[in-house]
């Protein structure tokens, strides 16, 4: 009798695999966040993808109120994006703030659509999660029609939000409860991506 090896992949579409992070995707994603520096710059800001600063994001999703995950080609295991799943509230809340990122080599091509439903899957899954949130800049247009293609409902808007490049930002706050999870996105990409 032969055995079947489990998949490492927390959840596939039909492009995309979603995994948990590991020590060893230092190398490729330090690539990838330099080869995306200026796409990241004016949403992230300056970030220097060191050793050190891995190491402690690994140690920050060791904990129980964070989640790590990439999304990578299911062919080839390439990493295209990565997600977050921070502040993981318990008890009557169940919540959980989303933080995504796309790599400047595969933007615009459907895979983070994919990747973060399989992650919406999976927080009100596995994770057992009741809402997620999401808190965009105003001015990034592509991260909120992400948002709205996987049926997040806008919320508000919070002056001041978060510092970033030691500068306040204001963001818009968008967020989806598990009741209204739309369905998974057709194989060929996202769907109504203008």
């Amino acid at each position: 009798m032969t055995s079947i090896k489990p998949s490492p992949h927390l959840g596939q579409g039909p492009r995309v695999a979603l995994r948990h992070l590991h020590r060893r995707d230092y190398a490729e994603i330090a690539a990838l966040t330099r080869e995306s520096a200026e796409l990241h710059r004016p949403w992230l800001g300056v970030q220097e993808p060191t050793v050190e600063a891995f190491e402690r994001r690994l140690e920050r999703f060791g904990r129980p109120t964070h989640e790590g995950f990439v999304i990578c080609l299911r062919e080839s295991g390439a990493i295209v994006g990565g997600v977050n799943v921070n502040d993981v509230l318990r008890g009557s809340r169940q919540c959980g703030t989303l933080g995504f990122t796309a790599y400047a080599a595969t933007t615009g091509r459907g895979y983070l659509t994919e990747g973060l439903g399989l992650v919406i899957r999976y927080a009100f899954g596995p994770l057992g999660l009741h809402r997620l949130e999401a808190n965009i800049q105003p001015g990034n247009t592509r991260s909120l029609a992400l948002v709205q293609r996987l049926g997040f409902r806008y919320e508000g808007f919070s002056p001041a939000f978060q510092m970033i490049d030691g500068e306040w930002r204001d963001h818009e706050r968008w967020a989806l409860v598990s009741g209204n999870v739309r369905p998974t996105v057709p194989e060929g990409g996202a769907a109504g991506r203008r």
